[in-house]
């Protein structure tokens, strides 16, 4: 990932004068049945769903490898007259901080702390072995919203194109055991993706939580 961290940089300068894009629309469908509380906003790129929660007063960390992202992030959350601030990744767990906090973190080296957040956002990223870290740093009653590409996008023009960046068929479903699956699907007209809500269970501590 650090490899690449220039090249994102560089794709985030020349987009900087755009329009933030709209939310992904499994975020648009499930906002109103979302946790409000603390939410964690992992690959947040230029932060268009950390926006959207803080929004609505929503405390947001939203936490990404590239600083030109987060700069941009920084420059529409001042416009919108949102609350952010940067801080550093060993103060993760600190997640009841008003508004946004940004952190640059590579994702490949961080470690999510335990029970910390209602919500945790990951969109448009892949890193397996994030997966029970991401469900461990849920609440109980918390809810986990993923979503992105599968194999099935290498018959579509975009997104990624190395494989070990893209979900096998049905692999999702069944990449959190931890959690309760809520919603679950895969489209395959247009582009490949597939798209998961779950839970943690009130009082239960994930299985297989490392």
């Amino acid at each position: 990932m650090s490899a690449n961290v220039t090249e994102w940089d560089a794709r985030h300068r020349e987009g900087r004068g755009d329009s933030p894009a709209e939310p992904a629309s499994i975020v648009s469908e499930w906002l109103p049945l979302l946790p409000a509380g603390p939410a964690l906003d992992l690959a947040c790129g230029t932060g268009r769903h950390t926006l959207l929660l803080a929004g609505r007063g929503q405390s947001v960390t939203a936490v990404d490898w590239s600083g030109t992202a987060l700069d941009i992030l920084e420059s529409r959350a001042r416009k919108a007259k949102l609350h952010v601030s940067r801080a550093d990744p060993a103060t993760l767990a600190q997640s009841r901080t008003r508004g946004i906090r940004l952190i640059q973190a590579n994702l490949e080296d961080i470690q999510l702390p335990y029970t910390s957040f209602s919500l945790v956002l990951c969109l448009q990223y892949l890193q397996r072995s994030l997966f029970s870290q991401m469900a461990g740093a849920l609440e109980p009653g918390g809810m986990l919203l993923f979503e992105t590409f599968t194999r099935a996008q290498l018959n579509y023009s975009g997104g990624p194109r190395n494989p070990a960046h893209l979900l096998e068929p049905g692999e999702l479903r069944t990449s959190f055991p931890q959690l309760h699956v809520l919603f679950f699907r895969e489209l395959h007209a247009g582009q490949g993706i597939a798209s998961l809500v779950a839970a943690r269970r009130g009082g239960e501590r994930p299985k297989n939580e490392q």
